[in-house]
């Protein structure tokens, strides 16, 4: 059994790829707002949410257990809508010496887009299985943006 991997998926949404990328690039502090599995985000370090290099301290639900890590972002390509976050800290670091992902997004021809996630990562050992916990909590999550992002629309 491998200690590094790597898993890929990708989710349909609705919302056109614009606004689904500028929700996590530009609008992260409303992570709580749009879903129940995250219950709280706070900077940790830096003074700017969507920085590269500012700490986010989070909480969130994953396999039915409250778990917390922090997060910054390594890079944002607003011209290919996609974003590279590194995971680390609070209870990631029990399993996983790195757990990293990449979002992108990608509009559908006729509307809606596709959410393509990407999680590569170190296990501390062979007998930590792979994340298959943070797939579900992310297609919740993208699911929920996605509906969030549908009803503020509607709003307008």
């Amino acid at each position: 059994m491998a200690l590094t991997g790597n898993l890929e998926f990708e989710i349909e949404i609705q919302s056109p790829a614009i606004e689904f990328f500028n929700f996590f690039t530009k609008q992260l502090y409303n992570l709580p707002n749009a879903t129940g599995s995250v219950h709280l985000g706070e900077i940790h370090e830096g003074h700017d949410w969507h920085a590269i290099g500012s700490v986010k301290h989070w909480s969130y639900t994953v396999d039915g257990k409250v778990v917390t890590c922090k997060e910054k972002f390594e890079a944002i390509d607003e011209e290919n809508k996609s974003m590279n976050v590194d995971f680390s800290g609070g209870d990631i670091k029990d399993q996983y010496k790195s757990f990293k992902f990449v979002m992108k997004a990608t509009d559908k021809e006729g509307g809606g887009a596709v959410a393509k996630w990407s999680f590569s990562y170190e296990k501390i050992h062979e007998g930590i299985p792979e994340p298959k916990g943070y797939v579900d909590f992310v297609t919740i999550v993208t699911k929920d943006v996605d509906a969030y992002l549908l009803s503020s629309q509607q709003g307008k």
